[in-house]
């Protein structure tokens, strides 16, 4: 098997760089979106199959690692792509995804593969502020889901939109992630506890408060990539999402802590 360097000058070779550091991208792109690493492989390999390449993916854990050997000649490119930082996006997953199946099944070539990638990566996302709502909402429903009256539902709306906004100017600024989850738990909890105030469900209103933080997506990708022998990436993921319910938790004991006269 002959390795070709990145820094070739062949027009075949150079192709072939091209191909793969796309493929490495891609990969890259639906693991930093929320997607399981065997989703990943199927799908890389299925855009690889359409290209004339076969493709082994190894994931790490802020990396992807990719071998892409032309099927024809032998000739091997490897791509270390760095996992970009994305907010977990179901319609990049489903559109990245399906993209692999029309390049598998429609047999497109590699120029149109990679506009049809650039246009479905760039198409326009949800306004933050609508996320804020859209979120506030469905943390009140989980209120009154667990027995929180309507006084609650309100509390915890306005926790949530306050809390959440917290978190994304934070992010947006580059503030760790780990500060962001304890700040926006004790900020979303704080406001909840004002519900004790009041002759409410005070305690349904302070333990929802704080669901919106629950990094549901890591916990269920880090479980699926153990049981499908994805080791090293299922325990990163699972590790790093723990972490981030532990800061959850002292985000809360910090509202406690403050209020424990009042709260307990």
């Amino acid at each position: 098997m002959k390795t070709i360097p990145s820094d070739t000058s062949s027009p075949q070779e150079t192709e072939l760089t091209s191909q793969a550091s796309f493929l490495s991208e891609y990969a890259s792109t639906l693991m930093g979106s929320g997607v399981h690493t065997s989703r990943i492989i199927r799908n890389t390999k299925r855009i690889g199959e359409a290209m004339g390449i076969d493709v082994h993916i190894s994931g790490l854990n802020k990396s992807i690692l990719l071998s892409a050997k032309d099927k024809q000649t032998g000739e091997t490119i490897n791509k270390l792509e760095e996992i970009p930082h994305k907010p977990i996006s179901f319609e990049i997953n489903t559109n990245l995804s399906r993209l692999s199946w029309e390049a598998h099944d429609e047999h497109l070539s590699f120029e149109s593969i990679t506009q049809r990638y650039t246009y479905l990566s760039g198409k326009p996302k949800l306004h933050p502020f609508v996320i804020l709502i859209l979120a506030s909402f469905a943390n009140a429903s989980f209120c009154a889901l667990f027995g929180g009256d309507i006084f609650s539902m309100g509390i915890v709306f306005s926790a949530t939109l306050i809390g959440m906004f917290a978190k994304q100017q934070m992010l947006a600024r580059g503030i760790n992630t780990f500060l962001t989850f304890i700040s926006s738990a004790f900020i979303a909890s704080l406001v909840a506890s004002t519900s004790f105030v009041f002759n409410t469900t005070a305690e349904t209103a302070l333990a929802t408060s704080v669901l919106f933080l629950i990094p549901g997506v890591p916990l269920i990708n880090g479980f699926m990539d153990l049981m499908e022998g994805h080791v090293l990436t299922g325990t990163a993921r699972l590790i790093n999402a723990l972490l981030l319910v532990l800061c959850i938790a002292i985000g809360m004991s910090g509202t406690i802590m403050l209020l424990k006269n009042t709260l307990l």
